[in-house]
């Protein structure tokens, strides 16, 4: 009997908070799966502020595009993405807004977005830990500024999280990742930055590469502001 099936047999899948003979949590795994069907994101640090660009995979002309972004602005200098269980993905979102909200009120200043994104990666590791409740099934891409400079992390289902230069998440992210460890240079501008995205997109999508359904949301240094484009705009970029 294959391993997989071994370990459903005997009980180890049926709670997150059951390790299996190998080390494993089962539960935390099938929730990974479902991260690498969901929408496919890029995440950026450049030598002028930070970009996330995402596919919407939006496909039903019933849907108005605009209920369905995939990025998020978490404060004016903060924006996220997320791959996985759409659901799951909100109230995530709205917690890291929350957080964003209490700094401002409290402190009348920007929060930092390795505040926001440890705080989320927490409340992920206590449902990994915790029997009675599931994981989410969510990997969460933070992008901002803190003070002058860009940065970007990344959150996986266990709630680990690490600051990148340049990272994806979702659908055929390891391809991605392959191609931005060839293409991403430290020097490159947004626009340039920008580019070298949608080429790899283009380059793993093949024919299905359709411009009009992606959705890109940058934060430039100096104005320390979110700007979004959708579709054709993001050649005006």
């Amino acid at each position: 009997m294959p391993t997989d099936m071994q370990h459903q047999a005997m009980g180890y899948d049926r709670t997150a908070t059951m390790f299996s003979p190998e080390g494993h949590l089962l539960q935390v795994e099938y929730a990974e799966k479902a991260v690498r069907l969901g929408v496919s994101s890029i995440g950026m640090v450049c030598s002028d502020g930070v970009f996330i660009i995402a596919d919407k995979r939006i496909n039903d002309i019933l849907i108005v595009s605009e209920s369905a972004n995939r990025i998020h602005e978490i404060d004016s200098h903060i924006i996220a993405s997320t791959a996985g269980i759409t659901p799951d993905a909100r109230v995530l979102i709205e917690r890291a807004q929350v957080i964003a909200q209490q700094q401002r009120i409290t402190y009348d200043s920007p929060v930092e977005p390795e505040l926001v994104i440890k705080d989320i990666s927490n409340m992920k590791q206590q449902f990994t830990q915790y029997g009675g409740a599931r994981p989410f099934g969510v990997s969460l891409m933070l992008a901002g500024i803190n003070g002058k400079k860009p940065e970007l992390f990344t959150s996986d289902i266990t709630g680990t999280y690490f600051s990148y230069y340049a990272n994806a998440i979702g659908e055929g992210d390891e391809k991605i990742k392959e191609l931005l460890r060839e293409k991403y240079k430290k020097d490159l501008t947004i626009k340039k930055g920008v580019k070298v995205a949608l080429e790899i997109f283009e380059k793993i999508k093949g024919k299905m590469f359709n411009l009009s359904s992606f959705e890109l949301v940058y934060i430039d240094v100096q104005k320390g502001k979110m700007k979004r484009l959708e579709g054709d705009k993001i050649k005006e970029l």
